[in-house]
């Protein structure tokens, strides 16, 4: 009588992961669906990226060269190598 009683809960838990397992199959199946009906990444990224890159910022100005040319100065390095007697340790 005890075998009986646990066959019958050994095929209870077969059948629930065989419904599990159902279940997950067809999820992934809806997925690759959907998947093959959307369009490639790389090409609405490139398409995103050539609309950001080609519409100026609306929060930054437009400026044609730098703001303040002394500024400059400090962006470029030493003029001549020799003048440079920094040493960084």
């Amino acid at each position: 009588m005890q075998s009986a009683a646990s066959d019958t809960r050994g095929k209870h838990r077969i059948s629930a992961e065989v419904k599990r397992l159902d279940q997950e199959a067809r999820f992934l199946e809806e997925e690759l669906e959907q998947l093959d009906k959307m369009d490639k990444s790389s090409t609405v990224c490139k398409g995103m990226l050539s609309n950001v890159e080609t519409r100026p910022d609306p929060l930054l100005p437009l400026t044609n060269g730098p703001a303040n040319p002394s500024w400059d100065r400090w962006f470029e390095g030493p003029q001549d190598q020799s003048g440079c007697r920094c040493w960084i340790l």
